[in-house]
């Protein structure tokens, strides 16, 4: 045989075997089973924790990142039109289902995946069916959305606030109006201030967190204490009103544990790894075949409200934390 064409033959039987065998090489490589879209309204340690807790929950119902599960996490830089665009690329790439961190999230989640048939598993969401995120809170639903309420018990807040300052009388406030979650926490707010002895409310309301630090210094010689709900402008905010209440010993008590980790005085609210390690259980149910609109949308349980107290901070803002408080605290944040 001529050389020349042998030679050719070979290098073609070379090329067809390296062909054959790049499927099994391939093979060897962890398979991605399923997609699944995150996103948040806004980047703080909660929001963290929460996302934390749903991957732990997912590994050890089987769903492993890197072997069998793929995420793709995404931020919205609180703006809602960011937040669209986010809910629109998970749709269009057909993820297997979408964990929306917030209540802007999975408005615009929930908004994006109708009728597409993509699952959508909320979390961090204070008020679920007020921003309807959802029909009802109870299954079965038409909805094809589930999820984890973060609302704690306001009048177990604010009865925390008053034993840690039993003679104060004006609470000032400041959160977003834009925001459903925060409105409905302000409507309980107003329902049960009179029963703990709170007499006025000064509400102070920002859109960006840009506007926190004047909406803290307006409440200046204005109220006894300071407090802000699970609102997300606020709280991407929060160093902005802990200068203020420091400089001025205005006390300033918060609605989660973070909260009082960054500088607040106290705070009686829930434990968001807990939060997403239930969204998470949720999520593996699904991917095993349930409907979400089967599974009931849940609230931050009691056993999961934490309270943490800061006893450096109240001493920063002019006051002392009594001590049957610090003892029953759950936590004493450093």
């Amino acid at each position: 045989m001529n050389k020349g064409i042998f030679g050719i033959l070979v290098s073609v039987c070379l090329v067809l075997a390296l062909a054959l065998a790049l499927p099994s090489l391939s093979a060897c490589e962890p398979k991605m089973e399923y997609r699944i879209g995150e996103c948040v309204i806004i980047e703080h340690p909660d929001l963290f924790s929460d996302q934390e807790g749903f991957h732990q929950a997912m590994a050890e119902a089987g769903f492993i990142e890197g072997e069998n599960i793929e995420y793709t996490f995404l931020c919205a830089e609180g703006d809602m039109s960011i937040a669209k665009s986010i809910a629109d690329r998970f749709v269009s790439e057909k993820v297997d289902l979408i964990h929306a961190i917030t209540t802007p999230n999975a408005q615009a989640c929930v908004a994006a995946a109708e009728g597409s048939g993509i699952p959508v598993v909320f979390s961090t969401c204070t008020a679920p069916a007020a921003a309807e995120i959802v029909s009802t809170w109870d299954a079965p639903r038409p909805d094809n959305v589930t999820g984890v309420s973060d609302m704690a018990d306001m009048k177990a807040q604010m009865e925390m606030i008053k034993e840690i300052m039993p003679d104060l009388k004006v609470l000032g406030v400041i959160y977003n109006a834009g925001e459903t979650n925060s409105v409905v926490q302000m409507d309980q707010l107003k329902e049960i201030m009179a029963d703990v002895g709170i007499e006025e409310l000064v509400e102070v309301t920002c859109t960006t967190t840009a506007d926190v630090a004047t909406a803290a210094a307006s409440l200046i010689g204005r109220c006894d204490a300071i407090y802000i709900p699970t609102d997300n402008t606020a709280v991407s905010g929060l160093e902005a009103i802990i200068a203020v209440a420091e400089e001025n010993q205005i006390p300033f008590f918060g609605s989660t544990g973070d909260m009082v980790d960054r500088g607040c005085i106290a705070a009686q609210g829930a434990d968001y790894t807990w939060i997403g390690e239930e969204a998470g259980r949720y999520a593996a149910r699904i991917l095993n075949g349930e409907f979400a609109g089967d599974i009931p949308v849940v609230c931050c349980a009691p056993e999961a409200c934490k309270l943490v107290v800061n006893t450096g901070a109240a001493e920063r803002m002019g006051i002392t934390i009594p001590q049957e408080v610090i003892a029953k605290a759950d936590r004493v944040a450093e």
